[in-house]
């Protein structure tokens, strides 16, 4: 026993020696790749190995469910109440914008579940391989800022569990100067959240379906339970459902189009990036079952926080939408203990959340950014680190009301990135992508120096006309004209097809030629040492007869 502890004690300390220097930091080159022999890929970015597609119908079902029931989504019907709309408006509203989504959730799904690459990967097909990186870099940094937002509502939700069992946890004395914007209690809750939520986004995707289906019967079980509570608490479902129009003419028809905007928007993240999921199917028809799902749970979820909010008014004098708040309220030894379970239930939530909406995206990025030195296990460490502490996440959420509307608003640099892959791969590709070359720096998808001018046409074109309403939107005080200020309160939908129309447009008129293929081409040819292998990026190259060579498929390795 001294003896395996001394050789592991050994072991750790010439791996943290070899740690000290850059290269101890190297991943091993993989032998089952499409990059360039002289540049690094890794497991995580390359092509989806085939015991690693284990996903169905069914954890797609259960990754929407894992991924829109958060505390997010309970309260999405009160920013749309708010503004003088009301509950028949929200609901249409919630449909409405969710059904917008899953064109791109479809359209873009496919490509991974297709091709099997992430969307770093697949985005190359259609910006190029250098320009590419811009898409990516836009959409890392808002899978970090939402994964701060909802790290510290998972905090708060771990604060209703601790103060469920020991009431007095609430009474902790604050050591820590205001002008941090944490309590000493809160910042408790914020570790001990932090801390357990670390070792699960450890865990791979492909191994995340039970995860995924373990948060659905939890949080599906609590908001039954809520809106149940609150319910006979109240002696009915309240009021809300006969507010009065606070709006009306075009006013009103504005409202309802950028409430409508603003649901859509809250999904651009996933629209865009969502082949680092379907990338996981087994079967390719699963992807199209997000179309029903999507808008089915968030109406559900959405129409649990309208009776709960509905009934509070009734119980307590006022509309409580945040779960968390209203569970606060509940005290005894039957209130706290239901308090507990609301707690848990949204700790879970919040996790999962992270998970398929957030930390999987970044580290997707952060894998092909820089495939040489970080994998997903290193990945999920940087950006969970950098979001749950460094970035502040509490000075987010509490202060910078302003940033959470920016923060919003970044659905129109998502949507035309989302647009352009969708018409690449489906009408000016029709499906046929060379693989091999989505990995390769001078292969199919260089075009010019890297870039892609079409797509950077389309993008600019789509973005522009948006800026002056999310500047509005960040700051009220700028002033803007009405006609543009319009442009923005349908800012997915205009967005979404005029990138998508500029993009085919030029494409056809001006193609680049080279990039156009009779069939999609899955593997190539690599020669080693005068002896040529087939290689399909995920195994092991074997040794192939001279009549299975292809003149079009061959690469020098």
């Amino acid at each position: 026993m001294t003896t395996v502890l001394r050789q592991r004690v050994e072991s750790t300390k010439a791996n943290l020696k070899k740690k000290t220097k850059p290269s101890g930091w190297v991943i091993p080159k993989q032998s089952a790749t499409f990059a360039d022999p002289d540049k690094w890929s890794n497991i995580d970015a390359d092509v989806t190995p085939i015991e690693r597609r284990t996903w169905t119908s069914l954890t797609v079902l259960g990754f929407w469910v894992s991924d829109a029931m958060n505390a997010q989504g309970w309260e999405a019907p009160s920013s749309i109440i708010s503004v003088g709309l009301t509950w028949r408006e929200s609901v249409y509203c919630i449909i409405l914008g969710s059904l917008i989504d899953t064109i791109p959730l479809m359209l873009n799904g496919a490509v991974g579940a297709h091709l099997h690459v992430p969307f770093p990967v697949a985005v190359r097909s259609s910006f190029g391989f250098y320009f590419a990186r811009f898409a990516v870099i836009v959409r890392m940094v808002t899978a970090l800022f939402w994964h701060a937002i909802q790290t510290y509502t998972g905090s708060t939700a771990m604060t209703q569990c601790i103060r469920a069992i020991w009431p007095s946890y609430l009474d902790i004395p604050n050591t820590i100067p205001a002008s941090v914007g944490i309590t000493t209690q809160e910042m408790v809750s914020h570790f001990i959240f932090w801390s357990i939520q670390f070792p699960i986004l450890l865990t791979p995707p492909h191994k995340l379906k039970w995860f995924f289906w373990f948060k659905a019967v939890v949080v599906i079980i609590a908001s039954v339970g809520t809106v149940i509570a609150m319910t006979m608490k109240a002696g009915g479902i309240g009021d809300i459902w006969n507010q009065p129009y606070e709006v009306h003419g075009s006013t009103r028809s504005w409202l309802i189009m950028s409430s409508m905007m603003s649901v859509a928007g809250g999904w651009a993240t996933m629209a865009t990036n969502v082949p680092d999921f379907t990338r996981y199917l087994a079967k390719p028809q699963g992807v199209y079952w997000q179309g029903f799902f999507l808008p089915l749970i968030s109406i559900i979820l959405g129409l649990f926080g309208i009776i709960s909010t509905s009934s509070a008014k009734v119980v307590y004098g006022e509309y409580i939408w945040d779960p968390l708040t209203l569970a606060a309220q509940w005290h005894g030894p039957g209130g706290r203990c239901g308090a507990f379970f609301v707690g848990f239930t949204w700790v879970v939530a919040q996790i999962g959340t992270n998970l398929s909406a957030n930390v999987i995206s970044a580290f997707n990025d952060l894998t092909n950014l820089f495939p040489k030195y970080i994998n997903i296990r290193r990945g999920v460490i940087i950006i969970t680190i950098t979001a749950g502490w460094i970035m502040v996440p509490w000075k987010i959420v509490y202060s910078a009301t302003s940033l959470v509307s920016f923060m919003s608003g970044l659905s129109i640099f998502l949507c035309p990135i989302a647009a352009i892959l969708t018409t690449d791969y489906w009408l000016v590709k029709k499906r046929n992508i060379d693989v091999p070359s989505l990995y390769r720096r001078h292969a199919r998808y260089r075009y010019n120096h890297g870039t892609n001018w079409r797509a950077v046409i389309a993008f600019v074109c789509s973005v522009v006309p948006n800026i002056p309403g999310l500047a509005k939107a960040v700051n009220p005080s700028i002033s803007v004209s009405a006609g543009i200020e319009h442009v923005y309160d349908m800012n997915y939908l205009y967005g979404f097809t005029s990138a998508s129309f500029l993009y085919w447009s030029l494409s056809y008129f001006w193609p680049a030629k080279e990039t156009l293929l009779a069939a999609c081409i899955y593997e190539d040819l690599a020669i080693i040492d005068g002896v040529e292998y087939k290689n399909d990026g995920v195994h092991t190259p074997q040794p192939v007869v001279e009549s299975e060579v292809s003149s079009e498929t061959k690469w020098q390795g």
